[in-house]
């Protein structure tokens, strides 16, 4: 009898319930507004050798290669979403955020870790592997939970968390390398190795994003199904080949993907969709997956040590540390508090625990379940605090209800001309104006209306209502002038 395809089937079936699984949990997220990707977590703890599930797996390297592999996902469609002048207006902060921050936190959580009995060479491990937010958890909690943050709070946010990942890399495998054979120079090599990592990250990431535009631009694929197959070659090229070199992979991929998300692409609608899909399914897969490497009676042993620890570093050393990092660039004290608070860790420190079990360092599977135990709790406490924060702080704004339909032009090349669709607010002129009376321009036309759950073919004397959605189709050189009249276009 054949082996195949029954294992194949098997494997399929478990993983598509446990996919299943996740999704569904993830609606009873929407009451309690814990973080979505703690339900995926769990779900893998409770399928896993000591849950009801029952499945033994403890395959640190897999696990690894494919966080890495979800990370690079994550980070390329958390780029698409983030434009570049947005990028712009707060990469000095970030940035500061994303590097000394980094290391400052990797202090602070060490001298937490010491004082509670760790010895220094695992203190500093658990520090630096704790030190970054992280990018899945934060995408996540900002774009999946309604939350319409102030816009330079929730880009600094996500530009931090997807560039502090090369900054906690270097620290843990460096501090990983000195826990097995100690060396007085780790300080020099660390710091040569940020900045060749952040250099050729940078310049990289750089010449992947404007060339992956090029190229999309320039190429006539047969089919519009190869743009997705293409945009992904460009993500994989572009954390592998830095990382290949001694850059920083992560970093690069995600200005890969800010480059070419900030450019004219053809099929731009759908190749947004593959990857915030590809972006999703990989959030779910690899935290599934480290769900599957936990095990609950371990993590009893740490508990009162992950808990105090897990504390220090959201109300003490999180705080601090942007307090000291954000002040200079003049943050109102509001908004500090705020990205103080949402230093939210996922799938990175876990994967990056993983990275002293590999390397065999003494004590690492004892330090992979604190860091463990710390994500958890940091997914509970700030994560689910997150929405009554936003408000309390007075950071949420108001935000038009998405339309009923959604109306695109999908095209495998650039065109001369915008389809953009405007929410009619109560306080426009436009406001109960019927069409003829507009003075759109030659080259520009309403072209949909949506109220409710109609779909209205605009007509000369079609008065415009508020709360309606209108579609208006114009040439690139009249925009300015639409948006005098209907204000600014609904993302």
């Amino acid at each position: 009898m054949l082996a195949e395809p029954l294992p194949t089937a098997l494997l399929l079936t478990t993983f598509g319930t446990l996919l299943a699984l996740a999704v569904l949990f993830s609606r009873a997220t929407e009451r309690v507004s814990v973080p979505v990707v703690l339900i995926f977590l769990i779900t893998g703890i409770l399928a896993g050798s000591e849950g009801i599930g029952g499945i033994v797996f403890e395959n640190y390297e897999f696990s690894v290669r494919l966080g890495t592999i979800a990370l690079v996902l994550i980070l390329f469609d958390g780029g698409l979403n983030t434009s570049l002048s947005a990028f712009r207006q707060v990469a000095a902060p970030a940035g500061v955020l994303a590097t000394i921050g980094v290391v400052m936190m990797a202090g602070v959580g060490a001298l937490g870790a010491r004082a509670l009995g760790l010895p220094w060479p695992a203190a500093l491990l658990v520090g630096a592997v704790v030190s970054s937010t992280d990018a899945a958890a934060v995408f996540a909690v900002l774009r999946g939970s309604g939350l319409h943050l102030e816009r330079r709070v929730g880009i600094t946010l996500e530009v931090e968390s997807g560039a502090n990942d090369p900054m906690a890399v270097i620290l843990t495998l460096s501090l990983t390398s000195n826990l097995i054979s100690p060396a007085p120079s780790m300080g020099w090599r660390m710091a040569l190795d940020v900045l060749q990592q952040i250099v050729l990250g940078v310049a990289l990431g750089i010449a992947f994003g404007y060339g992956g535009r090029f190229l999309l631009r320039k190429l006539r694929v047969p089919t519009v199904g190869l743009y997705p197959a293409l945009s992904l070659a460009v993500a994989f090229l572009a954390f592998g080949v830095p990382t290949v070199l001694g850059g920083s992979g992560f970093l690069a991929v995600y200005i890969t993907g800010m480059l070419l998300g900030s450019g004219e692409l053809p099929y731009r609608p759908g190749l947004v969709r593959v990857h915030a899909a590809l972006a999703w399914l990989s959030q779910i897969t690899m935290f599934l997956v480290l769900g599957l490497l936990v095990s609950p009676s371990r993590l009893l042993n740490v508990a009162w040590l992950g808990l105090a620890l897990a504390l220090f570093l959201t109300v003490v050393a999180r705080p601090l540390v942007v307090a000291i990092c954000l002040i200079p660039f003049r943050y109102p004290a509001r908004e500090i508090a705020y990205i103080g608070w949402v230093g939210l860790r996922g799938a990175v420190p876990i994967i990056l625990g993983t990275f002293p079990v590999l390397a065999g360092a003494p004590g690492a599977i004892f330090i992979f379940d604190i860091v463990f135990f710390i994500v958890v709790v940091n997914a509970f406490i700030p994560g689910a605090t997150l929405p009554w924060v936003t408000r309390r702080l007075g950071l949420e704004v108001a935000e038009p209800p998405s339309p009923q339909a959604v109306l695109e032009i999908e095209s495998m090349q650039p065109l001369n001309g915008e389809l953009m669709s405007f929410y009619i607010d109560p306080a426009l002129a436009v406001t109960g104006v019927p069409l003829h009376e507009l003075p759109f321009p030659e080259g520009a036309s309403a072209t949909l209306l949506v109220r409710g759950q109609d779909l209205i073919a605009p007509k000369g004397n079609t008065v415009l209502t508020a709360g309606d959605h209108l579609y208006v189709l114009s040439r690139p050189e009249d925009i300015p002038f639409i948006q005098l009249m209907f204000g600014r276009p609904e993302s």
